[in-house]
């Protein structure tokens, strides 16, 4: 019976088929399938048949029905990738033109003295390791000879988190619990390197940052001497400045360290300016991550990544290095 419908089944698809557009296409979808169509006023009818004869009918209206849908439905998905398709060859890039339009982005210069520190270090023999910035007191205090009561502990305005036991856990006021951590897991001998973000409570001025970053080195070894930490420090000095550039030791204090020291490196005018600070690690830091201070020595140091971007462009404000100004960036 589909045969009575077929006149209006070829006029449906030919005018889907000949719609050029969305809009066409959507007008002549209303006519043949709409409230006004044919096949609207032949499902009205349906009630004036007998009721042997109604099933049938709606049956073959129906098929009708579907027979139009397809075709619309064949036609927008057709009209669907002819548009795409023209969009696509609107915005078609040809990758072997040159765009000397466009400019190139680059890392920042805080990763690039990270990435720079750590191949000057990996070169000389070391390995970076990581940990978490969350630690607990044990890790960022305790363990390198740091407990509660001892006055160095005030002096690392150090930011607390809520969770656990008060002042139990921080964000790491230093990079010095990646030292504990493979102390702990890892069986001398030992040479590392610890870059990684550190926070405290300072507040942002031209030299202090309250999330800042920082990079430490350990060595534990057989026969360790300050001359081996000594020989490292100017190692590297003359690596990461040139080997004009000269390094020195200063006494000074830590906990962890002992004995301790400052080192700087020269400046052009003959001058010293201080870097980091470094020393032979403390026997009970050793003793606290199980280590025989016996059997084995070593030492340790560190400085801030980002002083060091400072101080080798000569950057008189550090903030300048995290308020993401493009044309401040854009120079380096």
């Amino acid at each position: 019976m589909v045969s009575e419908y077929q006149k209006l089944i070829d006029e449906a698809q030919s005018a889907a088929e000949s719609s050029q557009n969305a809009e066409e296409l959507g007008s002549a979808r209303s006519k043949f399938l709409g409230k006004k169509s044919q096949l609207s006023e032949a499902k009205k009818e349906l009630g004036k048949l007998e009721e042997r004869d109604r099933a049938a009918a709606g049956k073959e209206l129906n098929e009708v029905r579907k027979l139009i849908e397809k075709a619309f439905e064949q036609r927008e998905v057709h009209l669907q990738e002819e548009a795409w398709n023209l969009q696509f060859e609107s915005e078609r890039i040809d990758l072997s033109e040159r765009l000397e339009s466009l400019r190139r982005g680059h890392l920042h210069l805080i990763t690039q003295a990270r990435d720079h520190l750590e191949d000057v270090f990996v070169g000389m023999g070391f390995t970076v390791a990581e940990g978490p910035e969350v630690e607990t007191a044990w890790y960022n205090f305790e363990a390198l000879n740091i407990p509660d009561w001892h006055p160095a502990r005030g002096n690392f305005d150090t930011i607390f988190v809520n969770l656990g036991s008060p002042e139990e856990v921080m964000l790491r006021s230093h990079t010095s619990p990646v030292q504990v951590r493979t102390m702990e897991n890892h069986q001398p001998p030992i040479y590392i390197v610890a870059p990684g973000r550190t926070f405290r409570t300072d507040n942002a001025d031209a030299t202090h940052l309250p999330a800042f970053n920082q990079i430490e080195g350990l060595v534990i070894d057989k026969g360790i001497t300050m001359g081996d930490l000594a020989g490292t420090i100017d190692s590297f000095v003359q690596a990461f400045f040139g080997t004009e550039v000269k390094s020195r030791l200063r006494p000074s204090y830590f906990p962890f360290t002992e004995p301790s020291a400052e080192f700087d490196i020269s400046r052009p005018d003959g001058s010293w300016l201080e870097l980091g600070g470094c020393g032979m690690v403390h026997p009970n830091v050793l003793s606290n991550c199980g280590i025989d201070s016996e059997e084995w020595q070593g030492f340790a140091f560190g400085f801030g990544i980002d002083r060091l971007v400072a101080m080798r462009y000569q950057l008189d404000d550090i903030r300048e290095l995290v308020v993401n100004d493009a044309r401040f960036l854009r120079q380096f």
